[in-house]
């Protein structure tokens, strides 16, 4: 079954509301630490940050589903997965997927989404475009 993507109001709405449902950032350490991450205490949950690539090499974490085991994933999770603008949240939904977590969810744009005009991510569209809460780590 495909992934479906959700946008990042409805995720956040899901996770407000939803006491199933997970956002894993899958981002790497240095985005975390540099851009953010989504500031989840309003919904009385944090964000699970789980590398789907790892910094610097960008080579794919080979126990990305055991860390999503051990941050409390089951199969009855909805997971949303979250990056920059939607192409490594994807492969990581498809992964999770794949290894018996039915609800995998792609965060539509990511935390920063595209470039706008001048270059600038953040703007356009994903989690900062849309005004949800983030913070610096």
């Amino acid at each position: 079954m495909p992934v479906e993507d959700i946008s990042p109001e409805d995720s956040y709405e899901a996770l407000r509301t939803d006491p199933e449902t997970m956002l894993v950032d899958v981002r790497t350490d240095a985005e975390w630490n540099f851009v953010g991450i989504p500031d989840l205490s309003a919904t009385g949950k944090q964000p699970v940050l789980i590398p789907w690539q790892l910094y610097p090499s960008m080579q794919v974490n080979g126990a990305f589903v055991e860390q999503l085991r051990r941050a409390g994933a089951t199969p009855l999770t909805k997971l949303h997965f979250l990056c920059r603008s939607g192409a490594r949240s994807l492969a990581a939904a498809q992964a999770a997927q794949a290894a018996g977590f039915p609800e995998a969810y792609n965060v539509a744009d990511g935390f920063e989404g595209p470039v706008d005009g001048e270059g600038h991510r953040g703007r356009v569209a994903g989690w900062k475009a849309s005004e949800l809460p983030w913070r610096q780590r």
